[in-house]
């Protein structure tokens, strides 16, 4: 036994003589040209007649007439690199012994290896479509329709597609993928295969890959159409002798300027005694929708409607939800109205829940009804009843320990999604307005009314409450009021519990109990309320015990929490949309909410409600309002990067 480095071994071709290494690339050209592998077949057939195995050298003899070097080598080349006719029976040291495949073996392989053959024909040829269509402009680009025509065509394309939602539905259908992607000179991962069907116009520029992932229905099955058809035509009211006449009540209705779906309305007047009456309207889809029934199993399905800045996806088929459901302008529309008589200082005297009809008056929206109360006009009189009311409301809540956690609202609506550069509307709101302080004090008032009602008619209702125990709001005195404060607080609130037997306190709004019941026709946890309530006006027992209660809202909230998730993610992408398309000039007022380390903090960009970090200069601090620009600003990645305007 003895050793030797690599360095002093030479690899030889045996049987040359005055070898010169610099011929092998000469030789190796040499036996490429002569490789044939119909020879092969024609060798295996005379093989298999005979039962012979074979050495590459008497291959060599058998097919070339001559076990030379280069012929041997190509005998070698062809055995070894086939695999079809032979299979290796031994080897021995350098030389391996073959042996010709039975014929039923040789005919299934070359099944296989046609079809591997057709297969990377069809992946080369849907390669060069990729590129072709990734080169065309995007006006010129193929529909989306296009791409399915041919099933083909159609199983790699979605192939590529569910790569890129982590949504493959087998191995082949990722290996597919995969295989196209390094086809393209591309990494194998989702985000790749995502830029891939948006670079060859499958995608849209701004595909919202979250609501596909997350596989949020957006329409509506025909079944679910048709029944709901069925519905608004049979018009069947079964509260129709029980509803109170309320439609000489003046009724604005308030909401965004884009709302479909208005559910709720209010109306207020002056006691003789001074006290103020209002009245919270509450659309009835429960006069249409049974508990059980297909609408309602598809509308607990849903959980919620989805609000996204590039499209509306309602709980209920539209034609119920606007023609059946919504209330509308100078109409009389079914509705469940909480009336409430106040004491002086906000708090519930006395109250009282019924089905009734209303005529709404108007339909607002936040600005217009700001204005109506900035002009505090005499024949409006009842809407300056509505802001006395909410403030008072306001202030008792606050005296019960509420904490205040008014701050900026986005709202955005893309007008035209699919195309490249589609128009962004932005709106900023204001949670202190005076018509949003309005509203939201008012469903807040209907909550508490109907935890109350609930609890004193026994009913078993999803009662949300809040814990407050671990906020000490006088530890936030010294912040600014307004975002900078809320933001604070909403940082360490702990999350919203739910008892369906009987109310629990929320400590946040400072309210001894409070049931979501405003929004029935988007919030299925609303209409389970409805339903339960509705039961009960009649005269009947509730439909749910607490303990299916319980276990409906468990899925009902966990696909809310997944929808709200994605509304806050499309959100984020469309703003930071936006702050891209902006002038690089531009500026923007920024408050200090918190610093995250060091001197990098977090901001809140007032003119458009986006949090954001950057680093400021010394000697700022939380509360103070500086000036920032855009560096960066890239949607699909999630990138912002500001800069301090010293």
């Amino acid at each position: 036994m003895s050793s030797i480095k690599p360095q002093q071994v030479t690899y030889i071709v045996p049987g040359v003589e005055n070898f010169d290494c610099t011929e092998i690339s000469r030789f190796i050209e040499k036996a490429q040209d002569n490789l044939d592998p119909s020879l092969l077949e024609f060798a295996w057939v005379e093989l298999l007649e005979n039962n012979k195995s074979v050495t590459p050298e008497e291959l060599a003899e058998m097919i070339f007439g001559s076990a030379e070097p280069l012929e041997s080598y190509c005998a070698h080349l062809l055995l070894s690199n086939d695999e079809i006719y032979f299979t290796v029976l031994e080897t021995k040291g350098s030389r391996s012994l073959y042996g010709p495949r039975p014929t039923t073996q040789v005919e299934e392989l070359m099944c296989r290896k046609l079809a591997r053959e057709a297969a990377e024909k069809d992946l080369h040829e849907f390669v060069q479509l990729l590129k072709s269509a990734k080169a065309m402009p995007s006006h010129a680009k193929p529909s989306k329709s296009s791409w399915i025509v041919e099933e083909k065509i159609q199983q790699k394309i979605e192939s590529l597609e569910a790569y890129a939602i982590d949504a493959c539905k087998s191995d082949d259908q990722r290996k597919t993928a995969g295989m196209i992607l390094k086809a393209m000179g591309m990494a194998k991962s989702a985000s790749s295969a995502a830029n891939l069907l948006i670079d060859v116009g499958y995608f849209p520029v701004h595909v919202n890959l979250d609501l596909l992932k997350l596989n949020i229905a957006m329409d509506h099955s025909d079944e679910i159409i048709s029944a709901a058809k069925n519905l608004v035509s049979a018009s069947v009211d079964p509260d129709k002798t029980n509803r109170k006449d309320l439609t000489h009540l003046k009724v604005y209705a308030i909401d965004v300027d884009e709302a479909d779906e208005i559910d709720d309305a209010l109306s207020a007047t002056r006691l003789q005694d001074g006290r103020i009456k209002v009245w919270i309207h509450v659309a009835d889809p429960a006069r249409f929708v049974q508990p059980g029934s297909t609408i309602d199993r598809n509308a607990m399905r849903r959980g919620t409607s989805v609000f996204l800045p590039t499209a509306t996806y309602p709980m209920f088929p539209e034609k119920l939800a606007m023609e059946g459901m919504s209330l509308k302008q100078g109409e009389v529309c079914n509705a469940v109205s909480v009336s409430v008589v106040l004491h002086s200082d906000g708090c519930i005297a006395e109250y009282s829940v019924d089905n009734s009809i209303i005529k709404p008056t108007y339909m607002l929206t936040y600005e217009s009804a700001s204005e109506l109360l900035y002009l505090n006009l005499k024949e409006e009189a009842d809407l300056r009843i509505l802001s006395e009311a909410a403030a008072c409301r306001l202030q008792w809540r606050c005296q019960q320990g509420a904490v205040d956690t008014a701050t900026l609202e986005t709202r955005i609506k893309v007008a035209n999604p699919e195309d490249p550069e589609p128009s962004i509307n932005l709106y900023v709101e204001n949670q202190a307005d005076p018509a949003m302080r309005l509203v939201s004090e008012m469903m807040i008032l209907c909550g508490e009314v109907m935890a109350t009602y609930g609890s004193c008619q026994n009913i078993p209702l999803p009662y949300r409450g809040q814990p407050q125990s671990n906020i000490d709001v006088s530890a936030f005195a010294h912040l600014p009021e307004g975002p900078v404060r809320s933001a604070a607080i909403v940082r360490i609130m702990r999350a919203a519990e739910f008892d369906f037997r009987k109310p629990i306190r929320h400590g946040i709004l400072g309210v001894p109990g409070y049931v979501q019941f405003t929004s029935p026709i988007r919030r299925y946890m609303d209409l389970l309320a409805h339903y339960q309530v509705k039961a009960v006006l009649r005269g009947d027992s509730p439909p749910f015990s607490a303990g299916q209660l319980e276990g409906m809202a468990s899925s009902v909230n966990m696909q809310t929490r997944v929808i709200r998730r994605l509304c806050n993610s499309s959100l984020r992408y469309w703003i930071i949309e936006f702050l891209k398309r902006q002038p690089k000039e531009r500026r923007y007022h920024a408050l200090i909410l918190r610093f995250i380390k060091d001197r990098v903090a977090a901001l809140l960009l007032v003119e458009v409600g986006f949090q954001a970090s950057a680093w400021v200069s010394v000697g700022r601090h939380i509360g103070d309002e500086i000036q920032v620009q855009v560096e960066e600003a890239h949607a699909r990645d999630d990138i912002v990067s500001l800069k301090e305007v010293i």
